[in-house]
């Protein structure tokens, strides 16, 4: 059966409880690792936790990166989740110089910790939103989000950026361009406000 949107599974991630997240929202959404299901979904979801080299490296692998940058040529919605939204960018400094996708301009860097803010982000944090973005419909600045990363995303385009939040500096934690929206924290993880912007991801497809 042909899902209307599938979760890639790529071997990393926590990919059944993103999908329990949409069931909770009435979406039935497939997990799966098959190039003709991801070419014939409506729309497609990459969360993800760990190494961006291992995220490159596994969708390499299972031949998933061709099918996945078709589907999002082609207008599909994505949705990426942590790993997700930092993969689409063109490099990441984490374990050296490693490539991304390049579909956003920009970088993954590392927080550098302090005193008041250790690495990894962990834990509950709020959004500051900087533009209008439809899957954040029906939220708002000062929403709090769960975090688990050490790196985030610079982008050389600002207008991409959609939310920011502070951590000691100012970071990107979610971005919409066009057909894609990814967020640095976990929807799946977030409770209601997390549940909102899965359901508006849905509604999109």
């Amino acid at each position: 059966m042909t899902q209307r949107i599938v979760i890639i599974d790529y071997g990393i991630g926590n990919l059944r409880s993103v999908q329990k997240a949409f069931e909770h929202v009435g979406c039935e959404a497939g997990v799966t690792r098959s190039k003709r299901a991801i070419s014939n979904a409506s729309a497609i979801v990459l969360p993800g936790v760990g190494a961006f080299k291992d995220c490159m490296e596994n969708l390499e692998r299972y031949g998933l990166i061709e099918p996945m940058l078709r589907s999002i040529e082609e207008g599909k919605p994505y949705l990426g989740i942590c790993l997700g939204l930092q993969i689409l960018f063109s490099e990441s400094e984490e374990f050296g110089h490693q490539k991304g996708l390049d579909l956003i301009k920009g970088k993954v860097v590392r927080f550098k910790p302090d005193p008041d803010h250790k690495v990894p982000h962990m834990g509950w944090n709020t959004i500051e939103k900087t533009r209008e973005a439809p899957l954040l419909q029906g939220l708002k600045s000062g929403d709090f989000f769960y975090f688990v990363h050490s790196y985030y995303v610079v982008l050389e385009e600002d207008q991409w950026r959609s939310t920011l939040t502070h951590y000691g500096i100012p970071f990107v934690s979610s971005v919409w361009k066009e057909n894609i929206f990814a967020t640095q924290f976990h929807p799946e993880k977030s409770q209601q406000k997390g549940l909102r912007i899965l359901e508006n991801f849905a509604r999109s497809v």
